[in-house]
């Protein structure tokens, strides 16, 4: 089984114009990324559902540069585990 969501959540990683220049940095230097949150499942563990996040994303998403693990959940029915789920944010760089 395999379950997928995606989700924009809003955040900016790019550097303020200011902290930029104090570093030399000139507007061509600096790039905008986003986070997206991406969940997914996976019935065996959660290294698989981690890859199966990352694999979606990137089918959808270009420039992909990292993951963070936000959340792990076991999914339990009968008081026995039938998945296993990820949650992730993944940051991307946006094109000029």
């Amino acid at each position: 089984m395999f379950s997928l969501s995606l989700q924009v959540v809003g955040k900016n990683v790019s550097s303020s114009s200011e902290r930029a220049s104090e570093k030399g940095m000139t507007q061509e230097d600096m790039s905008v990324a986003t986070v997206t949150e991406i969940s997914a499942v996976s019935d065996t563990r959660f290294e698989d559902a981690i890859q199966q996040g990352i694999a979606r994303a990137t089918k959808t998403l270009r420039n992909v540069e990292g993951a963070w693990v936000k959340d792990q959940n076991v999914m339990i029915e009968d008081g026995n585990i039938t998945g296993y789920k990820v949650n992730l944010e993944v940051t991307f760089v946006l094109e000029e």
